[in-house]
């Protein structure tokens, strides 16, 4: 019998048993065994947010076995976590982060499972077993598959399917993502494991769905996905905790296009066109799908509220950009100018946080638009709140900008082409071209590269000039 096989056979017989146990001493034993392990290796993950400050403690959420330890301890075991990481000066996330673990347990660990291991477990219920990334190991992996292949429930797991998915697909563990990560399944599926997680619908898995019961072909239609429901969840909301989807085989990822562009001296244009047609289908489909709330004078003066307010904590964080700020805030004005004249516009559901890195186009030139999460760091009420058009538009513009200052030398008509051209896409897919309102299409595009500079002075300072570079165009631009 092959490994995944016998994989199946083990998940099959042990279903019953494991909502038996989730509950019992072993569960209340496992956290404080294992934090000293997690006090070391969770803070060293690219995916983890707290990163600067100590973690104080642990809380569990749930914990499940989905595939427990054979009793001869051969084969390995998988231990599902939802996890608080505790740590100070986390106001917004007064109980702490909730963490997502899938941690195998094995008696050995194989030699090529050795860079994925957590370390060795000293006591309680799995004392005396090794602890690993469970991701790395095909054979968890292949359970994974297995889970949302058979659609139920396994303790406060839920798995849900929407079309069949075929069985013994070989897996693979994509080393690339920062706030997630990612399984690929025979180059036919790609599974998102969403490491933070909050109550409520992640919007990678709500608006995919809505896209598709739109009939909109420009995002991949999510096949399965899971989520946990869990006694702290104050809400009673569930956690998305993962999303199945078709892995686009030989697409090429829109950022590495553009470089490739610029470095072999070939504009850009018609990329650019097509993907600011794709950007308007999108968003077509998704006012279509979702409600489109009328964003009147009180809310308008409440988005450029919040602009404001980012770019005075950007400044009291950045000093270069202290002498932009009146410049810059006349961006903000020139909206709440327009509000005042009873000016208003229908909001909806967006991206959130769309860049060339959020979009591949196939081997047939066809663009496609993928990680709707939003952006990670924003609460996720925000990132689900309607929002205008105009800030997908206006991150896709900067992010011509910064692909063309990332070339050498510097090739700023490069960068004005491709957003010429982006937005005369949009427009033909739309009706309407985002440059026809230049108010909000500046303010948004200003409250980007504000962010973008706080950014950079913390992570990137060698990147920091770009941003500024367009500080100082928009400090001086009217509308």
């Amino acid at each position: 019998m092959s490994e995944a096989a016998s994989t199946r056979v083990a998940l099959a017989k042990s279903t019953a048993r494991i909502a038996k146990r989730r509950t019992n001493t072993r569960t209340t034993a496992l956290l404080p065994s294992l934090t000293p392990l997690l006090h070391e290796w969770l803070p060293r993950q690219r995916w983890f947010a707290g990163k600067g400050r100590p973690v104080t403690g642990f809380s569990l959420v749930a914990a499940t076995e989905i595939l427990p330890l054979d009793t001869a301890g051969t084969g390995p075991g998988l231990l599902h976590l939802l996890v608080r990481a505790h740590q100070p000066d986390t106001a917004a996330q007064a109980h702490g982060d909730c963490y997502q673990l899938l941690l195998g347990v094995r008696t050995a660990l194989p030699t090529r499972l050795t860079a994925a291991r957590i370390g060795q477990v000293t006591d309680g219920p799995l004392a005396g077993r090794t602890l690993y990334e469970g991701l790395h190991d095909p054979r968890v992996a292949d359970l994974l598959l297995e889970r949302l292949r058979r659609p139920g429930t396994l303790g406060p797991l839920r798995f849900d399917r929407a079309a069949p998915i075929p069985s013994g697909l070989a897996p693979r563990f994509l080393d690339t993502e920062q706030s997630n990560s990612s399984l690929v399944y025979g180059d036919a599926y790609i599974l998102k494991i969403f490491r933070r997680v909050f109550p409520g619908a992640n919007p990678d898995l709500e608006l995919p769905l809505a896209l598709s019961r739109e009939g909109c072909g420009r995002v991949p239609a999510p096949v399965a996905w899971f989520e946990a429901s869990t006694p702290d969840t104050a809400t009673g909301e569930p956690l998305t905790l993962g999303v199945l989807q078709p892995f686009l085989r030989g697409a090429q990822d829109g950022w590495q296009l553009a470089l490739a562009s610029l470095g072999s001296g070939r504009d850009f244009v018609p990329e650019a066109h097509a993907l600011g047609r794709a950007t308007a289908e999108v968003h077509t489909a998704l006012a279509a799908a979702l409600p489109t709330p009328a964003l009147a004078h009180a809310q308008t003066r409440h988005l450029v509220a919040g602009m404001v307010e980012r770019l005075e904590a950007a400044a009291q964080a950045v000093p270069a950009l202290v002498p932009y700020v009146p410049g810059l805030r006349t961006a903000f004005d020139a909206v709440t100018a327009l509000g005042h004249t009873g000016r208003s516009w229908a909001a909806q559901r967006v991206h959130g946080d769309l860049h060339l890195g959020q979009t591949l186009r196939g081997p047939d030139g066809f663009w496609s638009l993928i990680d709707f999460e939003g952006e990670p760091a924003k609460p996720l009420p925000e990132r689900r709140s309607p929002q205008l058009p105009v800030r997908d538009v206006a991150g896709m513009l900067r992010s011509f900008d910064y692909a063309a200052r990332s070339h050498r030398p510097w090739n700023p008509e490069w960068a004005a082409r491709c957003r010429a051209a982006y937005c005369e896409g949009y427009a033909r897919g739309a009706g309407t071209d985002p440059r026809s309102e230049p108010e909000l299409l500046r303010a948004h595009e200003t409250d980007k590269a504000v962010y973008e500079v706080l950014y950079e002075a913390r992570h990137r300072p060698d990147w920091l000039p770009v941003p500024m570079a367009a500080i100082q165009r928009l400090a001086t631009t009217t509308a």
